[in-house]
């Protein structure tokens, strides 16, 4: 199963490197519409996480930053937005000089490729990691904590209307 989500992720790290930064906004906006729009899935699927891990004997502190609100839920749909506003890295050059031989060299920024990341109970992380992959033009394979999981499958669920585009750009390879 882990080969094949590297292998798929691998795969869409080519195709999210050439996206261009208005798609990549596009996207994004998408994502923060899907939220908005499934907001209340998504809080379902956070009570049902929230009732799992009281029945676990999580903590409060555990349990506070696991739990979503309507607020929170809004604040993590502006996050995404203002990431879109972010300028995009991809191709800005860092450094660079001219030889004396007139050849211009210089480091330019680029896509890492995949990029892997575990967390714990957070579900805002899921979509702040998305979102900056995707705006970096990198795939991600992320894996929230267990007690998460719901929630997780509810953000990154895509809806019809965006034909995938939430769950390619939030995931690609997600481990949740």
């Amino acid at each position: 199963m882990l080969e094949q989500m590297g292998a798929a992720a691998k795969a869409a790290s080519y195709k999210l490197a050439l996206l261009s930064s208005r798609e990549k906004n596009r996207v994004l906006e998408k994502i923060a519409e899907y939220l908005e729009a499934q907001s209340h899935e998504i809080l379902l699927a956070n009570e049902q996480d929230l009732l799992e891990a009281r029945r676990n004997g999580l903590s409060e502190a555990m349990l506070d930053r696991l739990a979503l609100n309507p607020a929170r839920l809004k604040s993590i749909a502006d996050d995404v937005r203002q990431v879109c506003s972010l300028a995009d890295p991809v191709g800005q050059v860092i450094d660079g000089g001219l030889l004396d031989s007139g050849l211009r060299i210089e480091r330019r920024r680029v896509p890492l490729g995949v990029i892997g990341v575990i967390y714990e109970a957070r579900p805002n992380v899921t979509v702040d990691v998305a979102s900056l992959c995707l705006k970096t033009g990198n795939a991600a394979i992320l894996r929230g904590g267990k007690e998460t999981w719901r929630t997780n499958a509810a953000t990154v669920k895509s809806d019809p209307a965006g034909a995938g585009r939430v769950r390619s750009a939030s995931r690609c390879g997600s481990g949740d």
